[in-house]
């Protein structure tokens, strides 16, 4: 299987040291984004063990080869990769995840999860299969049918991307004209899967978001985010409500298997979520520091 890891010289990974006491294959971080995880890569060479740096906007990998290369994959490709030209990366890496899938590879945020995290359409699916409430909606494969869609969600509206990222492409509506003006004019972008939702605008009661993120499928921490301007189990990941002000009715709207964690943790939340992230992949990869291999045969 093809990799872009390096060796920690060329920082992208401590993949070297081969023939170590612990006899492990390394931890590999797989993302396209060059400074998210940055404070994770150093966390990593903090505890001292084998990773490496997988570029997923350029990449290959041999389909004949059946022996898995890593102890744990963590994916953290992102669907917003289009926005930086990598957009071809988010289709490859369902192939690539399968790939490590069906050679029995512990993928962290495997093919389901990054199978939901790309698509809004499964993500309302998923929401309605739970029960849990979302703001009203219709998939589209077209812009005409936003006409069409917008007589079942009624205004204001939005229309979205299904691949989202970041709010790119999200265009509110407040009545008929403007909608069909957009479509005449086709200034409705419906991403790079030609897929979209037509959804309620929701009104975020005090203009508050609220994020919780999970870390092994486990409550990490949440958030209240002011807003500027208009089996699946996630392992690490965030799932986003609003509190919709005409109603008070709670309405989940967004998941995501992709999380950066908020910016200057620990004194937004009172710790480094990079310092628990680190210790759930070695965990989960079963993986011994080289320093406590060492110990454990002196004994």
């Amino acid at each position: 299987m093809g990799s872009n890891g390096n060796s920690k010289g060329n920082a992208n990974g401590n993949s070297g040291r081969p023939g170590s006491a612990s006899g492990q294959k390394p931890i590999a971080i797989y993302h396209e984004h060059p400074d998210w995880f940055r404070p994770l890569f150093e966390e990593l060479d903090r505890r001292d063990v084998e990773w490496v740096r997988i570029d997923a906007s350029q990449h290959q990998y041999d389909v004949s080869s059946r022996e898995p290369e890593y102890s744990l994959l963590f994916n953290r490709m992102s669907p917003s990769a289009w926005l930086r030209g990598n957009g071809h990366g988010i289709f490859y890496t369902l192939n690539y995840l399968a790939h490590l899938e069906e050679l029995g590879t512990r993928v962290v945020n495997g093919l389901r999860a990054f199978t939901i995290e790309t698509s809004k359409a499964l993500q309302l699916d998923l929401l309605e299969s739970l029960g849990l409430p979302y703001p009203k909606a219709r998939v589209i494969n077209h812009p005409s049918q936003a006409l069409v869609a917008a007589e079942y969600v009624g205004f204001p509206l939005v229309v979205k991307p299904n691949i989202g990222g970041s709010g790119a492409g999200v265009c509110r509506f407040d009545n008929l004209a403007e909608l069909h003006n957009a479509i005449e004019a086709g200034t409705i972008d419906l991403g790079i899967d030609r897929t979209g939702l037509v959804q309620d605008y929701i009104p975020a009661r005090g203009g508050i978001i609220t994020r919780v993120e999970v870390l092994g499928g486990r409550f990490l921490y949440a958030i209240r985010i002011e807003l500027s301007g208009e089996g699946y189990r996630i392992e690490v990941g965030g799932v986003e409500y609003v509190v919709d002000d005409r109603d008070g009715r709670l309405l989940y709207y967004d998941i995501n298997a992709l999380s950066n964690f908020v910016a200057d943790a620990p004194r937004v939340v009172g710790f480094d979520p990079f310092a628990r992230l680190a210790d759930f992949l070695i965990a989960e990869a079963s993986y011994e520091p080289i320093e406590k291999s060492l110990a454990a045969e002196a004994r």
